[in-house]
């Protein structure tokens, strides 16, 4: 018996000792790494042939060896922390204006509601002549350029000088900057007297807030269904994924959990806060749905809690921890994988590079994947089961219950030219600012707009005119092949300049296949159930 005591304790001194050195091993390999890089600096900086840019050394190493990890873990210069955070923070300061560059000048579509610009009386079609006595047109105007002179603490003042319509007189306005916030719900209405949308750009710090008041909105109106809308939303903050999930699952459900070789497993659940937690649901994805997401859709689609639509989404489960550096620099190093309920991995696989993995997406375009939705193809290693037994897959995005391919309406060298030399953008906006009263004065307000108004010749004239001053060529039979989808997008990008960014969405429904197909099954009980139960 001694003999064993003496055995087992030998035994744990040995595994003991063994740990030990395994970590000593593992630190002394650290060391000797950084101090192989520090050594290599140092050379470069003291023995180089020719004086070195010693900080975009270092920061080129650093990017290098970041680049060999994965996609998604990525460096950050001091400069750019701040404007990296800004979309998802939900706000930054200045002076409150939604503008544009027309012809090199800074056109005011319009001023921020309550904003500083509104208070001393800046108006949509100002056009922005000269900042601080310095002259704001021209070649040299660009976004960078704008922000750099209009934002700025809170509490400092700014003067603007500003043309108004025919006068030849600059007015002049001192804005003091205040805070701005950056809202990331583009559009919530009502789709007809029972079905309710809401268009999430990005998941940010306030999105949660601005979701419970827009579904309040909704709600106030008669909702029984609800269209969620997430194309093209790339993600945002973990916390407000969960959050915005935990609205629609019922308590005590798992909500995504998260594990990597030095982070153990954790996990998320829901809770009895739910708004949301038994009307009809549908959720709309495609392949710019991103990370948060990601994990959205996928607990909707585990939890059999409503019917996800549209394309396979991105494909991006990487959780990146920020990490600050001495400078103010800072590296978002992944960390972990994003699992959903049902333990997919939402990542898609990028063992061969960085280059290939950033071709993804015009692979999936070459193989039809965006056209037919039997293009794509699954391993049964890769098949997981919701609540309710439906099969589901993982290896890369989520995969939506009912496929809607890429509308080809507008696939057009016309239409894709007027877009890409800001033809279609220019010419709406100009139109917008400079018939804005009228319009309103003749319409009353949107729904009357989006029920009468109609793009007629005289807008098509002013459309081709625009696309020879931009030196796109109009083609016909082009313009036929995309002239219901076109002209919808005039009225459309019209109604945003006269009112908001909703307005465009409202307009844009009635030609949207995502949103009709989902109006459609919302509208069939027995349908709508079928697809749940996967039969």
């Amino acid at each position: 018996m001694k003999f064993l005591r003496v055995f087992v304790l030998a035994i744990i001194c040995n595994i003991s000792f063994n740990i030990h050195a395994q970590q000593n091993h593992l630190q002394s390999k650290a060391q000797m790494n950084a101090q192989k890089l520090g050594t290599t600096l140092y050379l470069i900086e003291n023995f180089y042939v020719d004086t070195a840019n010693m900080d975009k050394v270092t920061e080129d190493a650093i990017i290098a060896a970041l680049k060999e990890l994965d996609p998604h873990s990525a460096y950050i210069s001091k400069k750019d922390v701040e404007k990296a955070n800004e979309p998802l923070v939900g706000s930054f300061e200045g002076i409150g204006v939604t503008y544009q560059l027309i012809r090199d000048t800074i056109t005011v579509i319009s001023p921020t509601a309550g904003g500083p610009s509104e208070k001393v009386g800046i108006m949509a079609g100002d056009q922005i002549i000269k900042i601080a006595g310095e002259n704001a047109f021209g070649k040299k105007i660009d976004n960078d350029f704008v922000q750099k002179r209009l934002r700025g603490k809170k509490g400092t003042k700014v003067t603007v000088s500003v043309k108004r319509g025919d006068d030849p007189e600059l007015l002049d306005f001192e804005i003091v900057r205040d805070k701005i916030p950056l809202n990331s719900i583009n559009a919530a209405y009502m789709l007809d007297k029972h079905v309710g949308y809401i268009k999430l750009d990005r998941f940010a710090q306030e999105s949660t807030q601005e979701f419970k008041e827009a579904f309040a909105k909704l709600q106030a109106q008669g909702m029984e269904s609800l269209i969620f809308d997430l194309r093209g939303n790339t993600g945002g903050y973990l916390n407000t994924a969960i959050e915005l999930v935990d609205q629609f699952i019922e308590e005590d459900k798992l909500i995504v959990f998260t594990e990597g070789i030095h982070s153990p497993r954790q996990e998320w659940g829901s809770t009895k806060e739910g708004l949301y937690t038994t009307g009809k649901l549908v959720v709309l994805i495609d392949e710019g749905s991103a990370s948060a997401s990601e994990i959205l859709s996928g607990a909707v689609q585990d939890h059999d809690r409503g019917i996800v639509m549209g394309r396979r989404s991105f494909g991006k489960g990487l959780v990146q921890r920020p990490f600050n550096l001495p400078d103010g620099a800072q590296i978002r190093l992944t960390t972990s994988r994003y699992h959903t309920p049902s333990g997919r991995c939402i990542q898609r696989p990028y063992e061969g590079g960085v280059e290939e993995y950033a071709k993804e997406m015009t692979k999936r375009l070459e193989h039809g994947e965006y056209f037919h939705a039997d293009s794509i193809h699954f391993p049964d290693s890769l098949k997981f089961k919701t609540d309710g037994g439906r099969t589901v897959y993982g290896g890369g995005g989520i995969m939506p219950d009912i496929f809607i391919p890429v509308d080809t309406a507008y696939n057009s060298k016309l239409y894709t030219n007027l877009v890409r030399k800001g033809a279609l953008n220019r010419f709406t906006t100009d139109y917008g600012l400079k018939h804005r009263e009228e319009i309103k004065a003749q319409y009353g307000d949107f729904e009357r707009f989006n029920k009468e108004f109609t793009v007629g010749k005289d807008l098509v004239d002013g459309l081709k005119k625009a696309a020879e001053e931009a030196k796109v060529e109009w083609n016909d039979e082009q313009f036929v092949h995309s002239e219901e989808f076109l002209l919808l997008q005039v009225k459309a990008l019209i109604a945003r300049n006269v009112w908001e960014t909703q307005q465009y969405y409202q307009v844009m429904a009635s030609a949207d296949p995502g949103i009709q197909k989902a109006l459609e099954v919302l509208e069939n009980e027995k349908q709508y159930k079928k697809i749940l139960k996967g039969k």
